[in-house]
């Protein structure tokens, strides 16, 4: 693409990422978190919110590859150290009502070659600190979004066989298309999906299913949902109800699992990338809610690693539906990037529930959200499992199962 169409391109991403997923208010202020090589983009976000009338824009500057740096020179046991201040500011600034967005572009093999429980103690200190981040967003305490630019260590890990520049383009085009900023206004084109998505939200929270039950090649899964679950999807409301999309893009409709009741087999179909370490062709276990046994032809040391993090984070927090036919599926792309890649299939995440998803949820304690089958961990991290061929069933009151997808797409319209 052209210098002037990709510059075009760049701000109406900006402006999309501040009035359709952030929805930023005259006077509020807006802190960002983001990789240095962002910066391009994060510049425009700025000069975006400071348009619509904020107040302040501060952004908390992180450069991944000093992590590498640290795992190959520094000694071996400063790993659960941490500047705790980095996040305890930003969570700070949520908590006096500033929106929050995250703006990454991991590069999927950054870890690899590293010590994996060198690598596993960094993550598993870093994921304490952020749980105060963590917990404010699974209660929409203000407005929050993520977003994933392109970067080209990234880029050319997705197109290994051209050079850096080519294959940041391209990567820049697949993004592009995602978020559908080909259309002559995406700004228009998002409220109206984000619409069709709440209402698909609305029709599923109100069969009040108590289970959904998951049939793939691979899959075989039961997972019971919650007394009072909600389904979100579509934009979601803060505390003081102000509406925002938490992804940029987004397809999905999803809620909580309770945490004891998952059974049976599930085989993922695309690669995870937690933080740097691929984990490929993996298969899952249940029983009473828990993973009881795991295998992976890549990266099984760092699923072993994701499923101690801590003593809930082999339960479930989340199950996602999205169509095999939405637009990043059909682009036929691994990311290998969890914001795109979850958005082109059915997902499950370990640990964390959203707390908004179950009704009065977001007054509860810890205590009475774990009473209620919400599940409550250090991390949050989905993985995909959807396939063309996946069937899904809602399982009613009296027991009925009824359609919810037939061969991956919807079996019910809005």
């Amino acid at each position: 693409m052209t210098s002037s169409n990709f510059d075009l391109k760049l701000k109406k991403y900006a402006d999309l990422v501040v009035k359709v997923g952030l929805n930023i208010q005259p006077g509020q202020r807006l802190v960002v978190l983001a990789g240095l090589d962002t910066a391009p983009l994060v510049r425009l976000i700025a000069a975006s919110a400071y348009q619509l009338g904020s107040r302040f824009v501060s952004v908390v500057w992180v450069d991944e590859p000093i992590h590498k740096i640290r795992y190959q020179n520094a000694p071996r046991d400063s790993f659960d150290e941490f500047s705790g201040w980095l996040f305890e500011g930003i969570s700070d600034s949520m908590q006096e009502g500033d929106a929050y967005l995250q703006v990454w572009g991991r590069d999927p093999e950054l870890s690899k070659g590293e010590d994996p429980d060198i690598v596993a103690i960094h993550r598993k200190t870093r994921a304490k600190h952020y749980k105060a981040i963590g917990d404010q967003q699974g209660i929409n305490a203000v407005q929050w979004t993520v977003i994933c630019p392109p970067t080209p260590d990234w880029a050319t890990k997705i197109f290994p066989d051209i050079s850096e520049d080519a294959a940041l383009s391209r990567l820049w085009e697949a993004v592009f298309k995602a978020c559908r900023l080909n259309d002559p206004d995406p700004i228009v084109f998002w409220e109206g999906y984000l619409a069709n998505l709440a209402k698909r939200r609305e029709y599923l929270t109100s069969k009040k299913y108590t289970a959904l039950k998951f049939k793939a090649s691979g899959t075989d899964l039961w997972v019971g949902l919650p007394k009072g679950h909600l389904w979100a999807g579509g934009k979601g409301k803060s505390s003081q109800d102000i509406p925002f999309a938490p992804n940029l893009p987004t397809e999905e409709v999803f809620t909580l699992p309770h945490k004891d009741q998952t059974e049976g087999t599930v085989t993922a179909t695309k690669p995870l990338n937690y933080y740097g370490s691929l984990v490929e062709n993996f298969k899952l276990t249940f029983s009473e809610g828990k993973v009881v046994d795991f295998s992976a032809e890549k990266g099984e040391d760092v699923l072993k690693n994701i499923l101690a993090m801590d003593e809930n984070a082999s339960f479930l927090g989340e199950v996602a539906l999205i169509p095999h036919k939405s637009p990043i599926s059909q682009s036929g792309l691994i990311f290998m990037n969890t914001l795109y890649d979850e958005n082109a299939s059915n997902h499950l995440a370990l640990g964390s529930a959203y707390q908004f998803t179950l009704k009065g949820g977001e007054t509860m304690s810890v205590d009475e959200f774990a009473q209620a089958g919400g599940n409550d961990s250090l991390i949050h991290i989905d993985f995909m499992f959807g396939s063309g061929d996946m069937d899904v069933d809602g399982v009613t009151a009296d027991g009925k199962a009824e359609p919810v997808m037939r061969a991956g797409e919807w079996a019910f319209d809005v």
